[in-house]
């Protein structure tokens, strides 16, 4: 099995195990539940660059990125910069995240939050409301096209928005549903973790002009950002750029000034 598939049985065990612990009724009594949410989408959309800045300890490509930071450090930095949103990874076994990473993060910023998880079941929705979340990702490569609208639907009822994210065409075309506010286009090939930015390129003019259009990963520099705002793109969702770096939130502050200057 490549990485992807390996994630996809693993996430499957951890929702079998969790439905036994704790309820879908128990989280749905949570403190954060019927909290009000905020929107990630309008956030992008009202931000001249739209950048979603992620936490991320490690990945499967990458190893370690950083272990020595304090992730209240880390997205207090990015929201005071002016991240349009911030990306909190909650897989434990590949990305070294957690949902008590997401509680913390919801605790100390007021920006809108994105719960970075691989989403297969409808109790990982729930689950995500209960933790504070404003968006959940939803990645097509692991999902038929009746899930993806079953799933996004679900979220939409319990006030959530969803970022489904596509790698090519084939992918695009079975996620063009009603029910998504973002589409993002992931450069890295989740399966090889090949990354290549025209993977974005070919495919913003094929989404929609009334969804937000999100490129992801393998972002580094203003030029890139440039010319990806330039072909259509809204937002990005940046991490490994501000991670490997001692102080996140000043990496964006910097990038956000580069792409501000003529």
């Amino acid at each position: 099995m490549n990485i992807l598939d390996q994630i996809i049985v693993q996430k499957k065990r951890e929702v079998v195990l969790k439905k036994s612990l704790v309820s879908a009724n128990q989280l749905e009594n949570t403190a954060l539940f019927n909290s009000r949410t905020t929107s990630l989408s309008k956030s992008v959309l009202h931000s001249p660059f739209g950048i979603i800045a992620e936490h991320k300890r490690r990945s499967p490509s990458k190893a370690t990125i950083n272990h020595n930071l304090f992730l209240e450090d880390v997205v207090k930095g990015y929201e005071d910069a002016g991240a349009s949103g911030i990306s909190v990874l909650t897989d434990t076994n590949f990305f070294g995240g957690s949902l008590d990473d997401f509680l913390l993060a919801k605790a100390s910023v007021k920006t809108p939050l994105l719960r970075k998880e691989f989403i297969v079941d409808e109790y990982q929705i729930l689950e995500s409301k209960a933790y504070g979340a404003d968006a959940i990702l939803l990645i097509a490569a692991v999902l038929t096209q009746s899930e993806i609208k079953t799933l996004a639907a679900f979220a939409h009822s319990i006030a959530l928005e969803v970022l489904l994210e596509v790698h090519n065409q084939a992918e695009l075309d079975k996620s063009l549903i009603p029910e998504l506010d973002m589409i993002g286009v992931n450069n890295r090939n989740l399966k090889t973790f090949e990354v290549r930015l025209d993977t974005s390129l070919a495919l913003v003019d094929k989404i929609p002009i009334n969804v937000v259009k999100i490129s992801e990963s393998g972002l580094h520099t203003a030029a890139e950002i440039k010319l990806l705002k330039s072909a259509g793109f809204n937002g990005f969702l940046m991490g490994e750029a501000f991670m490997k770096t001692n102080n996140p939130g000043a990496e964006l502050a910097t990038l956000l000034q580069q792409l501000k200057a003529v």
